[in-house]
């Protein structure tokens, strides 16, 4: 029994429009920090339950809260209650789509931060668990809710810059870190726990606090920032799964390479049935330099550049025809607009429209399957870093070239 004492089956799906959604924390580090707040001013949503494996994340999460949750280590106490509807999964990727799987397991709904997984095989896991159980699972790309990303994809979808032939991902810099002797765990961090899933490595303090820098947790830069970039792209393009996969990488500037992690400089490129998409985290040598992160699309009438603080659309220059003396006019105006990084309202938007859909049962604005779409290319392309192949997708599995 779960909630308001309806069957598991069941759970929220017939619950009235005015019913409290209960929320459990699980993982409450920087985002589940940030996040919990944001479900807690809702009136209608109340944070139940708060869990995570290292002692301080979880007691400074909660003394956030306006009304004080109890507090979990293990997160199957928090699947295990029956005061819990829906959970926000917060905890570094690599438990993403496990805690999605016994979540939905459990009849709970679940907000689950991007990206979906940090391997192929979870990620299509979480996927059919999510079908098989009927729950409503939204994933954070809160992109989708953001006013002037909604402006930028009417642009693109209407036509206004022709056929887009390539999109193109960018964002700076490395995560890769220098390799790092083991110590001893802290005492109030759970490291088997923090581990799960992975494979059983001993602690260090990058591996806690930068795991985004290891493969057994992350998949660096390209996964973490990428998965955003590329859900911009399958977004305004409505595309659906790439057909190839191919990349350049290799560890540059980062002294001591840790083949456990992404090489600190890369190059990939996508091959999709109408355009190509292209993503490298190279980094302008000096300041005055247009350093944006950020998608461009290239189109046969024009170009678009969307970023968080700001988006540039030109039009390709009009070429003047021979029998005339003045070239025709732009297919469209230039448009610049710039603004400082606000990312609240989004964030609100995309936690409104889950609970909104906690209540209705209807699809919430990115479900699992936009999940899958936008990071099954960041997989690909991190398979193709580490290995050094090129890949094709068959719809179910990643096949080797060569």
């Amino acid at each position: 029994m779960v909630g308001s004492g309806l069957s598991v089956a069941l759970s929220r799906s017939a619950v009235g429009a005015n019913d409290r959604i209960r929320v459990g924390i699980l993982g409450a580090g920087t985002r589940g920090a940030y996040m919990a707040p944001i479900f807690a001013e809702n009136p209608d949503c109340e944070v139940v339950a708060v869990c995570d494996v290292y002692k301080p994340n979880r007691e400074k999460t909660a003394a956030a809260l306006p009304k004080s949750p109890r507090l979990e280590v293990d997160y199957r106490k928090v699947l295990e209650s029956k005061d819990v509807d829906a959970v926000l999964i917060a905890t570094p990727d690599h438990w993403h789509a496990p805690m999605i799987i016994e979540a939905c397991a459990a009849g709970k709904d679940v907000y689950c931060e991007k990206p979906l997984s940090n391997s192929i095989e979870t990620a299509l896991a979480a996927v059919e668990a999510v079908k098989k159980h009927k729950r409503v699972v939204q994933i954070g790309l809160q992109q989708r809710s953001w006013d002037h990303f909604q402006l930028c994809c009417q642009w693109v979808q209407d036509g206004r810059l022709g056929q887009i032939y390539h999109a193109q991902l960018h964002w700076q810099g490395t995560y890769t870190r220098p390799v790092e002797a083991p110590s001893d765990p802290p005492a109030d961090l759970d490291w088997e726990l923090f581990q799960g899933p992975a494979p059983r490595k001993p602690y260090s303090r990058s591996r806690q606090r930068s795991w985004r820098s290891f493969y057994d947790y992350g998949g660096g830069i390209i996964t973490d920032q990428g998965v955003h970039l590329a859900d911009v792209v399958t977004w305004y393009l409505n595309a659906g799964a790439p057909k190839s996969v191919a990349a350049s990488a290799q560890w540059v500037r980062v002294s001591q390479p840790n083949s456990e992690q992404p090489p600190d400089t890369f190059a990939i490129t996508w091959q999709y049935d109408n355009f190509v998409m292209s993503f490298a985290n190279t980094m302008w040598p000096m300041p005055d330099f247009n350093n944006e992160h950020g998608v461009y699309f290239y189109g046969t009438r024009g170009a678009l550049h969307v970023a968080r603080t700001n988006y540039t659309m030109r039009p390709l220059p009009a070429r003047r025809p021979s029998n005339q003396e003045a070239p025709p006019p732009p297919s469209f105006e230039p448009v610049h607009k710039s603004f400082p990084y606000v990312g609240g309202p989004s964030d609100r938007a995309h936690v409104r429209n889950f609970l909104d859909c906690v209540k209705s049962r209807q699809k919430p604005l990115t479900d699992v399957e936009v999940g899958f779409n936008s990071t099954l290319p960041l997989l690909l392309g991190v398979l193709a870093c580490k290995t050094g192949k090129q890949y094709t997708w068959n719809g179910k599995t990643a096949v080797a070239c060569g």
